[in-house]
């Protein structure tokens, strides 16, 4: 997707792009439909040239990176170190300062997706590793309260856990949540 007020330079860096084997799915005038517009063309990588990203512009881009990411490459004049940090922030995987010529489209989009995938591949394992945590931090919760209200060990109440979870064939934390609901049902009198 590319996106460029200036029809003339969007018409170059778009035949740029398909002499280079990519596919324009769609080309826009302005950001202020792009949540839209990524949802309906599900472009592979979005680019956009404008002069200096304003609070909508960034916005738009935002929404973009929360609820349909993809890699996007920002053009744009402003050089300065705050605009170029809320356009990170904002979710763009590539600030080009100095202009967009057709000839250097291809090695920034190409820089811009991989940069884009590896940090999807982190933010992916860091979802991952916090759900482990969280899962771990609830089954030590229901062994705990095991351990205090049926007076066993550790070993006993994991073992315990264990049981109920593949006699009902469920997960160990879902487990260990029905057992936290459980106690927190009956209050601190335990069962």
């Amino acid at each position: 997707m590319l996106i460029d007020q200036d029809r003339g330079r969007a018409a170059i860096v778009e035949q740029s792009l398909q002499d280079a084997g990519h596919e324009v799915v769609a080309r826009l005038a302005s950001v202020e439909r792009l949540a839209q517009e990524v949802e309906a063309h599900q472009p592979d990588v979005v680019i956009i040239d404008m002069e200096s990203p304003d609070r909508d512009a960034l916005e738009h881009m935002s929404v973009v990176s929360r609820d349909n990411p993809r890699p996007i490459v920002l053009f744009s004049e402003e050089d300065s170190e705050e605009g170029i940090a809320r356009a990170i922030k904002a979710g763009v995987s590539a600030y080009i300062t100095d202009g967009m010529r057709a000839e250097r489209v291809r090695p920034i989009v190409d820089v811009a997706v991989a940069r884009f995938r590896e940090f999807q591949a982190l933010r992916h394992e860091l979802d991952e590793t916090r759900s482990q945590l969280e899962d771990r931090k609830l089954i030590e919760k229901a062994k705990g309260l095991l351990m205090k209200h049926r007076n066993v060990d550790e070993a006993q109440a994991y073992k315990a856990m264990r049981k109920m979870a593949m006699d009902r064939n469920q997960r160990l934390v879902e487990t260990a949540r029905n057992v936290i609901a459980i106690f927190d049902l009956v209050g601190d009198n335990g069962i």
